[in-house]
């Protein structure tokens, strides 16, 4: 009786855990030109376990994100995508990963003449 007690007082636990699991929706900006750097944005973003939601916006440059703060936070979302090529306010690309970048989507990065490079390929 008392195990059966415990097994469910246990599961109430995990239940309410799991119920009050906060999801979160924050918006970063992220520097990026074109439909390209969107899908790999979008990609990074999605790529990391507990985030739902991400929409970039090619014209604010603004990336929405929708996670559950319980399996991630917003510098590890920031991190993969910097891994991706892209700076955040967070985590800034390596120059390496940025200059591996298509020319189209070589954006500002502060000093750094953005690429002319049209993206007409995507």
């Amino acid at each position: 009786m008392k195990t059966k007690i415990l097994v469910l007082t246990i599961m109430f636990l995990i239940g309410t855990a799991t119920a009050f699991a906060e999801k979160k929706t924050e918006k970063v900006d992220v520097k990026g030109n074109c439909g390209m750097c969107k899908t790999r944005i979008e990609k990074a973003a999605k790529g990391v376990d507990g985030v739902s939601k991400a929409n970039w916006n090619k014209e604010t440059k603004v990336l929405e994100l929708a996670y559950d703060d319980s399996k991630t936070d917003l510098k590890t979302v920031e991190t993969s995508i910097a891994k991706a090529g892209y700076d955040t306010p967070l985590v800034k690309a390596s120059d390496e990963t940025y200059n591996a970048l298509p020319d189209c989507c070589k954006y500002d990065r502060g000093g750094t003449k953005a690429s002319s490079g049209s993206c007409t390929e995507h």
